[in-house]
């Protein structure tokens, strides 16, 4: 699997985390989660390439 393909994995599992959180009422959770989603998106639409180079 690719670095992308693990990208993109990982951004699904955040996203049904995120929904999961917000089901239960966690609204920290469901904004740290979110948080993380962002940054996995970025690097995911980045080519999987994120290597802190600007």
């Amino acid at each position: 699997m690719s670095r992308e393909d693990e990208l993109k994995q990982l951004a699904s599992d955040l996203s049904r985390a995120v929904e999961a959180a917000r089901r239960v009422g966690l609204p920290t959770a469901v904004y740290l989660l979110s948080m993380a989603l962002v940054e996995v998106r970025e690097a995911a639409d980045d080519g999987g390439n994120e290597d802190g180079a600007a």
